[in-house]
């Protein structure tokens, strides 16, 4: 009797050490998705971004716009839209899987609270300045961007007093020199116009997003990921369409044009079709990073997200280069190197890479 349950025993164990090692590598799969719906939300956000109205206000009839609303103003408001159509497919889930009165209720909740505070952080300023640098120097700057748990784990010491051992500081000096080996393209006569402004503010997408990621983590922790991804969308939204537009309006000289601009934009169709497949994009991406976090681990789901850095130049040039044949989108070879140095680094912050196979050889 005792040997036969012995039997049972160790069947029980293998069975759920098989379980366990199909709901990680799930986990990863669905980690690195995440990454990848990242690339492609860059892709639709430009291609929005170069249809219908915004074509004539990027093109022949900029005359009629300063260069500090095409610059600044222009990308606050694809931000928003992109937001706003990544909130409204949030919302449309919540409420097919009967979550909308969670997403209400949670709203004045403290975890809402702190995801508010966060969406404030990563909405209205680093996804502006992710836009604008990417509208003035392309993909380029995605892996820069990509900086942003480097910032995170040194931000996470400052203000959390949070661990930074010498491996993290390897993978913090490898972001830095990744960005440097990217940043020198923008440097010389053949870099693109606007390269080294738009990486110069995508530094701050970065420093934005790493301190979202440290305040986040504390709200994410205690809500529904669904929920939270919707009150931050739903947050980042509307403030870069009620604060951040305004202020801008009034720094152009003109306090109603930001509202006259998001109205064009809104009743463009041929460019929110693409605007809303990018927020469609970016909340699957969201999502994954959560859902994949939850499976895997935080640090691996954050280096598996990582990959961005270099799905986002890859999308952008199948999409916009290839498919749609806009120039400008080719990438230098050093560039994706410096991406995927960047993934490197990130999983250096995030795990020891051995782990992985350590964590194999347990498993098997």
């Amino acid at each position: 009797m005792i040997e036969v349950l012995g039997k049972v025993d160790v069947a029980a164990i293998a069975a759920k050490k098989k379980l366990s090692s199909q709901f990680f590598r799930k986990g990863i799969i669905i980690a690195l998705f995440s990454g990848l719906m990242y690339g492609f939300y860059s892709a639709f956000l430009t291609l929005g971004m170069k249809n219908g109205v915004w074509a004539d206000w990027y093109g022949a009839n900029t005359a009629a716009l300063s260069v500090f609303v095409i610059t600044y103003l222009l990308g606050a408001l694809g931000s928003a839209v992109n937001d706003i159509c990544s909130a409204i497919w949030a919302m449309i889930v919540a409420a097919v899987k009967g979550k909308f009165g969670d997403f209400l209720r949670c709203i004045n909740s403290v975890p809402g609270r702190v995801m508010i505070l966060a969406a404030l952080i990563g909405g209205p300023i680093s996804s502006t300045a992710y836009v604008v640098g990417l509208q003035m120097a392309g993909s380029i700057v995605i892996p820069i961007t990509a900086l942003c748990p480097a910032i995170g784990a040194i931000l996470g010491r400052i203000l959390f007093k949070q661990q930074l051992n010498k491996r993290m500081t390897l993978g913090i000096i490898i972001c830095v020199a990744a960005s440097f080996i990217i940043g020198s393209t923008s440097i010389g006569a053949d870099a693109q116009k606007g390269a080294f402004a738009g990486i110069c503010i995508a530094f701050i997408a970065a420093l934005g997003w790493g301190f979202e990621g440290c305040v986040a983590g504390y709200g994410t922790s205690m809500i529904d990921p669904e929920i939270g991804i919707t009150i931050r969308q739903a947050t980042s939204g509307i403030a870069n369409l009620i604060i951040l537009l305004p202020i801008f309006g009034i720094m152009a000289g003109n306090a109603k044009l930001s509202m006259e601009l998001a109205y064009q934009a809104f009743t463009s169709g041929s460019s929110m079709i693409w605007f809303a497949v990018s927020g469609l994009c970016a909340y699957l991406s969201y999502m994954s990073w959560y859902r994949g976090n939850s499976m895997c681990g935080v640090a691996l789901g954050m280096a598996c997200n990582g990959t961005y850095s270099f799905w986002g130049p890859f999308c952008c040039y199948i999409v916009l280069g290839i498919i749609f044949g806009m120039d400008g989108w080719a990438l230098p070879p050093v560039v994706w190197f410096g991406a995927i140095m960047m993934m490197f680094g990130i999983l250096v912050i995030s795990m020891n890479p051995l782990d992985l196979f350590r964590k194999r050889d347990t498993e098997i």
